[in-house]
């Protein structure tokens, strides 16, 4: 039985690597919690595993594109669409992010939710990342939430989310929860709702 769950653990333990290296993300996963909780998210396995090659893939394409790139913008992948996050006053920079998403193999949608006119500065991130933790937390503390189907982003008080709802109730508390945290200014929703 265990051989069956090694290529698996090491794919997804690679790419976990890649990911982190190339976004400077210092967090450590066991490889085994990581398989548990791809096992028990709506995209499964094999849908986890995909989305995490298409994230290290457009997070490579971005660090050989320049550290301005990827210190502005942000990718998270669900189900082969790609919500692109961030602040900048260079136009430039969004566009080449869409260009580059577009050049990986497997995603199926780029949605563009990088705010031009303003960048970001580091009180705004450190508020962004508190806003992040606490609507994550409103929802996983949620009996009525599968709060794993969910990636939450905060860019300038506006929150982001993108993933599965279980349905149109679920989705619509996960949106009243990020609207409910003190200083967000917005919450933007690509989540999809699950057809039963």
């Amino acid at each position: 039985m265990t051989r069956l769950f090694t290529a698996p653990v090491l794919l997804l333990t690679s790419m976990i690597a890649l990911s982190s290296i190339l976004s400077g993300c210092t967090a450590v996963v066991g490889a085994g919690a990581t398989v548990g909780v791809a096992a028990v998210q709506e995209r499964g396995l094999r849908g986890r595993a995909s989305d995490l090659k298409i994230e290290a893939q457009v997070l490579e394409k971005f660090f050989k594109a320049g550290f301005k790139l990827t210190s502005t913008i942000g990718a998270e992948v669900y189900e082969g669409r790609v919500l692109l996050t961030g602040a900048s006053t260079d136009t430039k920079i969004a566009d080449e992010a869409v260009k580059l998403v577009w050049q990986v193999d497997g995603v199926k949608a780029v949605i563009n939710e990088i705010q031009i006119g303003k960048n970001s500065g580091i009180s705004d991130i450190a508020q962004d990342s508190w806003i992040t933790a606490q609507v994550k937390s409103k929802m996983t503390f949620d009996e009525d939430i599968f709060s794993i189907n969910y990636v939450v982003e905060t860019v300038n008080r506006t929150v982001y989310l993108i993933g599965i709802a279980q349905n149109e109730a679920e989705h619509k508390r996960a949106k009243q929860h990020a609207a409910s945290v003190k200083f967000v200014r917005n919450v933007i929703s690509h989540v999809r709702v699950k057809n039963y």
